[in-house]
C-alpha cells in the first residue's frame, strides 16, 4: 500500500500543471499591480483550488493542509497587527508556499484600498480597523556563501509580492537581533519550518523563541506539510519558484553546503552530471540528502 501511495504521489507531483516554473529575473513590462491586486488574485486561485474535486489523494491532502495553514495565518492576523508581524523569507519552496497563503489571507482579512474600514467590517465581519497595506514586512538572512540564483529570486519575488525585505548577511541569531533592534514593534515572525526540518520535530503552530534567542513568537503554518505536498501546491497553482530546484537541488542553503540531491541524479552529460527536478523526489527523509551535515 505504501508503494502505491508513493507512486501516485510521484505521478501527481510531476503532472500537476506546467513544467516551466515561470521564473524571471528582470522586472516585467506589464502595468505594476498593488499588493491588494496580488492578494486578491492569489485568494481567487487558492479558493478555486479548495473548491476543486481532486483526482488524487495527494491533492486532497494538500487541500486539507491549506485549510489548516490558512486558519493559523488568520489566527496570527487576529493576534498581531501588521506592524507587529513579519515573514522569514529566503526564497525556498516552504516559505514560498507560506507566502502565497499569507497573501491570500490578507485579501480577506483587510479592507481593499477603495473601501473604508467600516465598509469592510460590514462585508466580512472583521473588527480590525487597519487599512490594506502597501507592503508586507519580511527578513532575509543571507547565507555566508549565497547562490546568485537565490538572491535573484528573492529580489524578483519580493518585488512581485510586495515584500519589504530587510536583508542581513549575518548568522541567524545575530541577524534576528539586528532586525528586532531596528524594528522594535515586531512581536511575531512567520517561519516556513516543517516537521522534518532540523529542530522542527517538536514545534507547534505558535512557539516562543528559545531562551537566549531574540524574543518573539514563531508562527509555523506549514509545520505539518510533507515534501510532496509542498511541490503539489506550487505546481498545481503554477507558482514561480527558484530555478535551482530544476537543477536537482531539493533543500537550499549556501554554495559550500548545498548540492543537487544524489537521488535525482540521471547520469553524466556533456557538462558533467545531470539531475531531475526537485519535484520528482517524494520522500521527506530524502529531502536534505544534498545538504552537508
Amino acid at each position: 500500500m505504501m508503494i502505491q501511495v508513493q507512486n501516485e504521489q510521484a505521478v501527481t507531483a510531476s503532472q500537476t500543471k506546467p513544467a516551466l516554473n515561470g521564473y524571471h529575473t528582470k522586472p516585467s513590462n506589464s502595468t505594476p499591480r498593488s499588493l491588494y491586486d496580488v492578494c486578491r488574485e492569489l485568494r481567487e486561485k487558492v479558493d478555486a483550488f479548495l473548491a476543486e474535486e481532486p483526482e488524487t489523494s495527494l491533492l486532497r491532502n494538500v487541500q486539507a493542509q491549506v485549510r489548516v495553514s490558512m486558519g493559523v495565518v488568520e489566527e496570527a492576523l487576529s493576534r498581531y497587527s501588521l506592524e507587529q508581524i513579519a515573514l522569514s523569507y529566503n526564497g525556498g519552496k516552504d516559505c514560498l508556499v507560506l507566502l502565497i497563503i499569507i497573501l491570500a489571507c490578507l485579501a480577506r482579512h483587510f479592507p481593499s484600498p477603495s473601501k473604508s474600514p467600516s465598509d469592510a467590517n460590514n462585508q466580512n465581519g472583521s473588527t480590525n480597523p487597519a487599512s490594506f497595506p502597501d507592503k508586507f514586512q519580511s527578513i532575509y538572512i543571507v547565507s555566508q556563501h549565497p547562490f546568485s540564483e537565490i538572491d535573484d529570486f528573492v529580489a524578483s519575488s519580493s518585488a512581485e509580492y510586495h515584500l519589504e525585505v530587510a536583508r542581513y548577511v549575518l548568522p541567524m541569531k545575530k541577524g534576528l537581533e539586528k532586525y528586532l533592534a531596528e524594528r522594535p514593534n515586531i512581536q511575531a515572525v512567520f517561519v516556513g519550518t516543517r516537521r522534518t526540518d532540523p529542530h522542527g520535530e517538536k514545534l507547534s503552530h505558535f512557539d516562543p523563541t528559545d531562551a537566549e534567542w531574540p524574543d518573539f513568537m514563531r508562527i509555523h503554518p506549514v509545520i505539518d506539510w510533507h515534501y510532496a505536498e509542498i511541490w503539489a501546491f506550487i505546481r498545481h497553482l503554477s507558482v514561480p519558484y527558484c530555478p535551482l530546484y530544476d537543477q536537482g537541488y531539493t533543500s537550499l542553503g549556501g554554495k559550500r553546503d548545498t548540492h543537487p540531491n544524489p537521488h535525482l541524479k540521471t547520469g553524466g552529460g556533456e557538462n558533467g552530471e545531470k539531475f531531475r527536478p526537485a519535484y520528482e523526489l517524494i520522500g521527506d527523509d530524502e529531502e536534505r540528502l544534498g545538504r552537508d551535515k
